[in-house]
C-alpha cells in the first residue's frame, strides 16, 4: 500500500514537471479565450452532467449527491436543457423528495437544497414537505450530533450542507425562525473552527492548535487547512448570500467572511490556476485538486458578478482557475483530478480520479464563469 501510494505521488510529480498534469498545460491567449465563450461553457456543462448522470456512485440522498445536484441545478439554469431538468425531477421522484436518514446531520439534508430549488420552479408542495418536516424537527429536537460534539455543525464541510437548506426554507416559507437558527449554528462553527490569523477554517476541532503551537502539522511545519473543506465553506456562503435579503441584519457577517476568505484564497492559488489539497503546504502536493478549486472558482466568480469582489483583483485568478479546471475534464466529460472522499488533504488521486462532488463543483463554477461575459 505504501509503495503504491509513493509511486502515485512520485508519478504525479513527474507528470507535473513534464507538463502532463492538468494544471501544467501552457496555452496561448487566443486558445484560452475559447474557454470563455458561452457556447463552449454550455457544451462543457452539458457534457459533464451527462457523463456523471451516466456514472452514479452513491445513493441519491448521500451528501456527495447533495453537492452534485446543486451543480446540476445550476447547469440547468445556465443551459435550460430539458434533459437536465427531467433528470432533476426524476431524481426527486425516485427519492420521494426525502432527505437521508439522520435529521440532525447536515450531510443528510444537503440534497434538500435541490428539492427547494425545484419547488421554486414547479410550486408543487410535495417536493418540500419532507424537507419542512425534517428542518422543523431539527429546530425543536436537539439530536445526537450536538450532544456528542457540543455543536451541531462540528466540521467545516457542514457549512455547505446545512445552512443553504435552513436559509432557503426560511425565505420560501417566510419564517425568520429558520434564518435565526442558521445564524446561531453557523456562529457556533465559526467560533470553534475559524482561524483569524490564516483567514481559513480548520476541518474540525482535531486540527486546532493549542496555545503552545502544538497540533497536527504538514511536512513544512504549517497547520493543516484542507482545500476542499474551505471550498465547501465558500460555496455555502454563496448560497446563503444569494438568499438573504439585502437588509437582513446578519448579512454583513456572511459578506464580510466571504470577502475575507476570498482575499486569502487568491494568495494561496498556485501558478497553474488550481489550489492544492493542503493550502499551506502546496509543494508537498504536486497535483492540483479539482473539487476544492471548483468551489473556489465558483465563489470568486460569483463575487465578481455580484460586484462584491473587485474585478481588477479577482478576474485573473478566476480565469486561470476556469482554464485549469476545464483541462481536468476528459473528452467524454469526466471531471478528473478529484481527491477521494476523506476529511483531510490527500495525494492519492490523478486525472482518472473522479467523484460526483467534483463534477458538482465544476458545474457551479461554469454557471458563474459564463456570466463574466
Amino acid at each position: 500500500m505504501l509503495r503504491s501510494f509513493r509511486t502515485t505521488w512520485l508519478l504525479g510529480g513527474l507528470l507535473l514537471a513534464a507538463g502532463l498534469a492538468p494544471a501544467a498545460h501552457a496555452q496561448s491567449a487566443p486558445a484560452e479565450a475559447a474557454y470563455f465563450k458561452p457556447k463552449f461553457i454550455k457544451s462543457q456543462l452539458l457534457k459533464a452532467t451527462r457523463w456523471q448522470l451516466a456514472h452514479p456512485r452513491h445513493k441519491l440522498t448521500d451528501w456527495t449527491n447533495g453537492a452534485f445536484y446543486a451543480g446540476v441545478f445550476a447547469a440547468y439554469q445556465t443551459t435550460k436543457s430539458k434533459l437536465i431538468l427531467d433528470s432533476l425531477l426524476a431524481m426527486g421522484e425516485r427519492t420521494h423528495w426525502q432527505p437521508d436518514r439522520r435529521y440532525d446531520h447536515a450531510d443528510d439534508i444537503a440534497i434538500c437544497q435541490t428539492y427547494l430549488n425545484l419547488y421554486r420552479l414547479k410550486k408543487d408542495r410535495r417536493m418540500i414537505e419532507p424537507t419542512l418536516a425534517v428542518v422543523e424537527k431539527f429546530r425543536t429536537e436537539p439530536g445526537p450530533e450536538a450532544r456528542h460534539n457540543g455543536i451541531a455543525w462540528w466540521w467545516c464541510d457542514a457549512l455547505f450542507m446545512g445552512p443553504p437548506v435552513l436559509v432557503k426554507v426560511g425565505v420560501i416559507e417566510k419564517q425568520p425562525k429558520y434564518l435565526a437558527l442558521n445564524d446561531t449554528l453557523y456562529q457556533q462553527t465559526y467560533k470553534r473552527l475559524f482561524n483569524h490569523q490564516q483567514h481559513l477554517f480548520s476541518r474540525d476541532a482535531s486540527y486546532l492548535w493549542n496555545a503552545q503551537g502544538e497540533g497536527k502539522k504538514e511536512s513544512n511545519g504549517q497547520p493543516i487547512f484542507w482545500s476542499r473543506g474551505n471550498g465547501w465553506v465558500m460555496g455555502g456562503l454563496v448560497q446563503i448570500l444569494q438568499e438573504l435579503p439585502a437588509d437582513h441584519p446578519t448579512r454583513p457577517f456572511y459578506l464580510g467572511l466571504f470577502k475575507e476568505m476570498s482575499a486569502r484564497l487568491v494568495q494561496l492559488q498556485q501558478p497553474d490556476g488550481l489550489w492544492r489539497s493542503s493550502l499551506l503546504d502546496p509543494a508537498a502536493y504536486p497535483g492540483g485538486e479539482a473539487s476544492g478549486s471548483g468551489f473556489d472558482c465558483y465563489a470568486l466568480a460569483w463575487g465578481i458578478n455580484q460586484g462584491v469582489l473587485d474585478k481588477a483583483t479577482y478576474l485573473a485568478p478566476v480565469q486561470k482557475a476556469w482554464v485549469a479546471l476545464t483541462k481536468c475534464v476528459s473528452d467524454e466529460g469526466r471531471v478528473g483530478w478529484v481527491q477521494p472522499i476523506g476529511a483531510d488533504p490527500r495525494r492519492d488521486f490523478s486525472a482518472e480520479s473522479w467523484e460526483v462532488y467534483g463534477t458538482g463543483a465544476y458545474l457551479l463554477a461554469g454557471s458563474e464563469v459564463i456570466k463574466l461575459n
